[in-house]
C-alpha cells in the first residue's frame, strides 16, 4: 500500500487523463487509440464526481499536492491502465468507507477495467 492522501490519488487521477490523451495521440493501433480516447474523455467526470461529493461529505476542499505529469515513464498504454487498476484498487480507501463516495470510485474502475478489456482483446 502507497499510504496516500486523498489529494494525491485524485490528482494522479485527474492526471491520468492527461496521459491517456498522449498515449492516445502516440498510438499507431486504431483500437488502441479508439479504447484510449474513450478513456482519457470519460475519465475527468468521472474524478469530478467523486471530489464533489466528497468535499460535500467533508465539508472541506480536497488538498491536492503539486504534481508535474512525466510522459517519459509513461509509454505503454496497457502497463499504464493496469498500473492505475492496482493504484484505485490499493488506495481508494483513502476517500473513505461512504457507500456514495466508494460508488462514484467504482465507476473509475469500471472505465478502467473496461478499457483493460479493450486494450486486451480488441486489436
Amino acid at each position: 500500500m502507497l499510504n496516500m492522501k486523498a489529494g494525491e490519488l485524485l490528482i494522479t487521477l485527474l492526471n491520468a487523463a492527461t496521459i491517456g490523451h498522449v498515449l492516445h495521440l502516440r498510438s499507431r493501433s486504431y483500437s488502441e487509440h479508439k479504447a484510449l480516447q474513450g478513456f482519457y474523455q470519460g475519465l475527468p467526470d468521472l474524478v469530478d464526481g467523486v471530489v464533489e461529493a466528497w468535499q460535500g461529505r467533508n465539508g472541506e476542499l480536497v488538498e491536492y499536492p503539486d504534481q508535474m505529469v512525466d510522459l517519459s515513464e509513461h509509454d505503454d498504454a496497457l502497463v499504464y491502465v493496469m498500473y492505475l487498476k492496482m493504484l484505485l484498487e490499493e488506495e481508494r480507501g483513502v476517500l473513505g468507507g461512504a457507500s456514495e463516495i466508494q460508488n462514484l470510485v467504482d465507476g473509475i474502475a469500471e472505465l478502467i477495467d473496461s478499457t483493460l478489456y479493450k486494450l486486451t482483446f480488441l486489436k
